[in-house]
């Protein structure tokens, strides 16, 4: 008999899962959107539904060993969500036993980026690695930090929230409640912002002119900076500059042998390798200059999250 777990990355647009086997395999996916559900409630409600269909489209027979879920603000040590600020309960969210009582398994969550990079170190590019930090580039930005082969949690299990360190605080109001976090320059709803500021305060002529505010994404200011859009290009390198600077800080704390890029906003490639890379050098301490590398995940094209949410349940039962 087949034994499975279940995957959720909860982020602040959709919530995905799949179910997993031990070697990283999926045999089933599905997804409910997240920012629809303004009652937290009707967010259980509908993940449970989500979850149970999946289960029942599973032809062989199997065991369900647990439920691993990712979430933003997750904390690995109580299994809940605390004011997440990408989400649209500003509250303590005890999923995990909600999750255990109502499919009677075990259930372990974490931080939604820390379970990128348990995904990344059991499955992805950080195979043989023991220091690295996962950078994850969605409606906001997180990270998931391994040092000596384990997941950073520090004592309350909020570790590692390098998002929400301070850029500039006179800078953009942060779904925090603060001003100038990393996440609201260095994300894909991030450089969105810096293209409309552009936009405003520029006579730049761009193809995103064309796009209204409310339906641009960053998918759009890449094709944009391929097609040689100055303006986007201008976007690329200013969220570059920034986030490079932000790495830099972040490596003189861990000392990682690599970066790895993750989520929608990586998705750009080069366009924001590069010049991220460029401005992390310049901004390096001397003793970490050209050490450290800075790539896109080796789960591209996967679902890094949700193997990493997976591998929680699998890395538990070793």
């Amino acid at each position: 008999m087949k034994e499975f777990c279940i995957g959720i990355d909860i982020g602040g647009t959709n919530t995905v899962l799949g179910v997993v086997d031990t070697n990283g395999n999926f045999s089933a996916e599905n997804s409910i959107s997240t920012k629809k559900y303004k009652k937290i409630d009707d967010f259980i409600e509908a993940l449970n539904i989500c979850i149970q269909e999946s289960l029942d489209s599973i032809e062989t027979d199997f065991v369900l060993k647990g439920i691993g879920v990712g979430a933003p603000n997750g904390n690995y040590y109580n299994g809940t969500i605390e004011y997440a600020p990408n989400l649209n309960w500003n509250e303590i969210i005890p999923l995990s036993n909600i999750l255990s009582k109502k499919f009677n398994v075990p259930v372990v969550l974490t931080n939604d980026a820390n379970a990128a990079a348990l995904g990344e170190m059991i499955y992805g590019a950080a195979k043989d690695l023991k220091d690295f930090i996962v950078i994850t580039l969605g409606t906001g930005l997180g990270s998931g930090l391994v040092v000596n082969g384990e997941v950073i949690y520090g004592h309350d299990g909020f570790a590692g929230e390098i998002g929400h360190t301070i850029y500039d605080p006179n800078g953009r109001m942060c779904a925090c409640g603060r001003k100038g976090c990393l996440e609201t320059y260095a994300s894909a709803t991030g450089i969105k912002r810096t293209v409309i500021e552009l936009l405003n305060n520029s006579e730049t002529k761009s193809l995103l002119n064309e796009i209204p505010e409310n339906e641009l994404n960053s998918k759009d200011i890449y094709e944009a900076a391929v097609k040689g859009d100055k303006l986007a290009l201008e976007a690329f390198d200013y969220t570059a500059r920034i986030l490079g600077l932000k790495l830099a800080d972040s490596i003189a704390y861990t000392s990682p042998e690599a970066i790895f890029l993750f989520g929608g906003l990586a998705l750009a490639g080069d366009y924001i390798l590069k010049p991220t890379k460029k401005y992390m050098e310049e901004n390096l301490l001397k003793i970490y200059k050209n050490k450290v590398r800075l790539e896109l995940s080796g789960l591209m094209g996967k679902n890094a999250a949700v193997l990493g949410a997976a591998a929680l349940i699998w890395k538990e039962f070793d």
